[in-house]
């Protein structure tokens, strides 16, 4: 897949008319996907490049700043997940003030027409654009005709009887319901980055962990989960399971939160690995316990919990 950063002053060569599905794709869920399989079988039809155009930092990131973390995906991540679903060109819009001024009109002309050279965009119905998101979906297909590009507007997905956004999955991650983000998702939940150390306590207790921070990502229900572990770089390359626990350590004292995963039957070093860890099913919210010793003993139970739930995942 290609990445392309910029829509000022690209050559010929990056502006190949691709079909380009239109969003910021957080999570990119099952409303996310539809909008993109409807631009891949354009893309097929012209045969024409398939893109994506999203958008970093996010723009809520840069309205609100002070706002609780809500992202259900880092960009790495966003990146990875659009790679799979057969995206050709990634283009990740810079998102900054000079852009969130530009009017409706000017984004279409300056952005998605002059500056990548779109030949056709594929929308969800509920997509806005401009400054103070006064663009509409009947603008793009009003001014299509005019800057020469077609618009395809994309029906919104539903779930239990309520669209598919991602402001529903965080409610259902912030509720401890992994499986209903699932269906919505159409994959599971997952939390990627890289390996950093810890306390080590883990180890101390028979349960050592794979440490990921959770800065600027939206937190699931604090607890214990039983998960799907895919090491992305080094040594260990593969899917392993095991049992996670997000939280603040209460044990402990008062910690930052951060997502520690202990993989069964792994032996090995992943520190500086890259590592994405799906959850699968909640087990319990995270508890203060009377002693390291029934501390230890609710972890095997939670162990043998998340094996339960994981025969025949791998």
């Amino acid at each position: 897949m290609q990445t392309v950063r910029s829509y000022l002053d690209l050559p010929p060569e990056e502006r190949p008319g691709a079909v380009a599905a239109i969003g910021n794709f957080d999570g990119v869920h099952l409303g996310h996907q539809a909008v993109i399989n409807t631009a891949r079988a354009a893309a097929h039809a012209a045969s024409a490049p398939l893109g994506s155009v999203t958008f970093e930092p996010h723009p809520r990131q840069v309205f609100a700043p002070g706002a609780p973390p809500f992202r259900l995906m880092n960009a790495a991540a966003k990146a990875n997940r659009l790679e799979k679903l057969g995206i050709d060109i990634l283009y990740e819009i810079p998102f900054v003030k000079d852009l969130a001024s530009l009017t409706p009109e000017a984004f279409v002309k300056d952005v998605l027409c002059d500056g990548l050279g779109l030949s056709h965009v594929v929308v969800g119905a509920d997509f806005c654009f401009g400054k103070d998101r006064a663009g509409t979906v009947a603008d793009l297909q009003r001014l299509g005709p005019k800057l020469g590009f077609q618009t395809t507007i994309q029906p919104l997905l539903a779930f239990q009887g309520l669209d598919v956004s991602s402001t529903r999955i965080r409610q259902a991650l912030a509720e401890g319901r992994p499986e209903d983000a699932a269906r919505m998702l159409g994959h599971n939940h997952r939390i990627e980055g890289r390996v950093i150390k810890g306390a080590q306590r883990g180890r101390d207790l028979g349960y050592p962990t794979a440490n990921l921070g959770l800065d600027g990502l939206h937190p699931p229900r604090f607890g214990v989960y039983a998960v799907l572990v895919d090491v992305l770089t080094g040594d260990h390359q593969g899917r392993y399971t095991g049992v996670a626990s997000l939280g603040v350590r209460p044990m402990f004292g008062v910690n930052t939160p951060n997502f520690e995963t202990h993989i069964f039957d792994f032996k090995g070093d992943l520190y500086g690995a890259d590592i994405s860890v799906a959850l699968v099913a909640f087990l319990r919210d995270e508890a203060k316990f009377e002693s390291l010793d029934a501390l230890v003993a609710q972890m095997d139970a939670d162990s043998e919990a998340a094996k339960r739930h994981l025969a025949g995942l791998t």
